[in-house]
């Protein structure tokens, strides 16, 4: 388990370095001025923020009501995540149509493109602060071999 200090020095990086990655390649990609970008993915990372803690509240309500507990499937995680997304984009492309006055189908392709970045960028950034910060040896999951002589 990590401390709070890790976590928080976890979850600034990761957005700052992903607002410094996905602002200007976002305004390359889009012709888009960096500061509208910029505005839309601070934006878009603090939607994010609030979406996520009002989400997981309401799946595990849910949850608890359908199956009278919260313990996740693999199935009930991939529909988990998927509802997540659905819901921020849901969220999120209106904004952006609205912010940079586009239309929304644009906002939606910027909105996907996104979302492909940062599942891309999630997986990357925390392979690299793993091994850049790792959780020290006591604990790290204990590897026992099953192979019988």
């Amino acid at each position: 388990m990590r401390t709070t200090g890790d976590r928080i020095r976890h979850t600034i990086s990761f957005e700052l370095i992903g607002l410094a990655l996905v602002v200007p390649f976002g305004a390359w990609v889009f012709g888009i001025p960096m500061t509208d970008i910029g505005v839309v993915g601070v934006a878009g990372a603090t939607i994010a923020t609030v979406w996520n803690y009002v989400y997981n509240l309401i799946f595990d309500i849910a949850m608890q009501r359908v199956t009278g507990g919260t313990r996740k499937s693999i199935p009930a995680r991939v529909l988990h995540a998927v509802l997540f997304e659905a819901g921020l984009m849901a969220i999120l492309t209106p904004f952006i149509a609205w912010y940079l006055g586009i239309g929304l189908l644009l906002a939606l392709t910027m909105d996907v493109a996104f979302a492909v970045f940062y599942v891309v960028y999630t997986f990357v950034f925390n392979w690299a602060y793993d091994l850049a910060f790792p959780l020290p040896a006591w604990q790290e999951p204990v590897r026992t071999s099953h192979v019988v002589p």
